[in-house]
């Protein structure tokens, strides 16, 4: 593979060019049409071996519904091979993950492809970094000639634990390289630290690159949205409702951190991921997708929901049919095109 003596002088301009997300904005904010959005959870970053497998079919039905974006986690260090110098990515796991990302856009969908589950990245960004720059050498390639205006890659999912905003861009700006080789100029988002939070765009390294794009998660309060999900610690107790005044306050200042930091810089962020989990009666997480919607959307910001089908689900793929509630939080009605 061709990758290292070039990439190498690539990242060192790249890291040359990162400069603190803070300096003067140009006069028109850039922002990517990510409109209304869904993730395809618990599918592809996951392994694929869900009881619902991803299929053609599902993205003509979220297209259906009005959506006009997916994003589409996918956990490549798995189907990686970890020591050999190129990281070689499984031909199988390759095919399998081109082949969605070519039915969403088949469907009408825009897609922003992401890596997911990359603990060893998180864990150790110095030594993990390398591997993560083979990945996207090897997707930048695989999928260089699908359309820029459609396709974007987010080049890691939720930086936390020992991958801070201060070792961000020394960490992913070697993948960013990597992609710059096969995608001048494809859009490439990049979240902030703490598992990409809002707060974390105060502080977020970002290249001066005309084509990268930050993004952000929402779950707050974590004590409303993750009530009753297993995987979180400590556990989230049943029977907390979201509207109070103190929530409407916090999401109004958090909705306020983004207008501050699009005035600042001149980049408008994707929000990535938000939702409530599926032990939250409907009636509540429609409220709160309502108001993350509304407090977010009219800044320009694009919004991805949490999910399709799995944990925070808007699809009863069972029924085959979407939620009730959920879909009209954000102005959609099932069935409806647009």
């Amino acid at each position: 593979m061709r990758l290292f003596p070039a990439l190498l002088r690539r990242a060192a301009a790249v890291l040359a060019m990162v400069a603190i997300a803070g300096q003067a904005a140009s006069a028109a904010p850039r922002a990517l049409p990510v409109g209304r959005c869904l993730n395809l959870g618990n599918h592809l970053d996951t392994g694929d071996a869900q009881d619902k497998r991803l299929a053609a079919e599902d993205f003509h039905n979220i297209r259906a519904a009005g959506f006009t974006t997916v994003r589409l986690p996918v956990n490549w260090a798995k189907y990686s091979d970890p020591v050999g110098r190129g990281h070689g990515i499984s031909p199988l796991w390759m095919a399998r993950v081109s082949a969605m990302v070519d039915a969403a856009l088949d469907a009408g969908l825009n897609v922003i492809l992401d890596s997911h589950h990359f603990d060893a990245l998180h864990g150790d960004p110095a030594a993990a970094s390398p591997w993560l720059a083979a990945l996207w050498y090897q997707i930048g390639w695989q999928l260089a000639d699908r359309p820029t205006t459609r396709l974007w890659f987010e080049i890691d999912n939720e930086p936390s634990d020992r991958l801070t905003n201060a070792n961000l861009m020394a960490t992913l700006g070697p993948a960013l390289a990597a992609i710059r080789q096969s995608n001048p100029d494809r859009p490439v988002l990049i979240g902030g630290e703490n598992w990409s939070n809002v707060e974390s765009l105060a502080s977020l390294p970002l290249p001066a690159d005309a084509h990268v794009y930050p993004t952000f998660h929402y779950y707050t309060p974590m004590g409303f949205t993750h009530q009753g999900a297993s995987w979180v610690r400590p556990p989230q107790p049943a029977g907390r409702s979201f509207g109070t005044p103190a929530d409407m306050a916090r999401l109004a200042a958090d909705a306020e951190r983004v207008r501050q930091f699009i005035a600042r810089t001149g980049r408008v962020p994707v929000l990535g991921e938000t939702g409530v989990f599926t032990s939250v009666p409907l009636p509540q997480r429609a409220a709160y997708t309502r108001a993350v919607y509304q407090a977010f959307a009219p800044q320009g910001v694009g919004v991805c929901e949490w999910a399709y089908t799995n944990t925070f689900a808007f699809y009863d793929w069972r029924a085959r049919q979407w939620l009730p509630g959920l879909l009209e939080a954000i102005g959609l009605k099932p069935g409806k095109a647009r």
